[in-house]
């Protein structure tokens, strides 16, 4: 069953938010700046998978420029001093659900391609 987490890392002024599936990898990456609310990230990682699949690292370099990159650990890595950095918590679904659509909109808007 998936969770909902927003963590903000306040070095960058980005809030994040992320879908993680059962091992706590983050399925679905939302990056958004807290002082102008600009959309950074919009990916998922199924779409990254399929452009390296089907295109290659060609693929997925062109669709990290287009969405961004979702985190590479689970999050069940991080250690006590990531606390320091980053502030977590819990969100529902709908709230990712809500947000995810208008990042994505965002990022499409930003000449990102349709994900197949």
């Amino acid at each position: 069953m998936a969770s909902y987490i927003r963590w903000y890392y306040a070095e960058e002024d980005v809030w994040c938010y992320d879908e993680l599936d059962e091992q706590r990898w983050s399925v679905r990456h939302v990056e958004q700046r807290e002082h102008d609310g600009m959309f950074f990230a919009a990916a998922s990682l199924a779409e990254a998978m399929h452009a390296r699949d089907t295109g290659g690292v060609d693929a997925v370099a062109a669709y990290e420029r287009a969405y961004g990159v979702s985190p590479e650990r689970p999050f069940d890595d991080f250690t006590p001093d990531d606390a320091v950095e980053y502030r977590f918590g819990p969100i529902a679904a709908h709230d990712f659900e809500r947000i995810w659509l208008r990042a994505r909109q965002a990022r499409k808007r930003n000449g990102g391609p349709l994900p197949r």
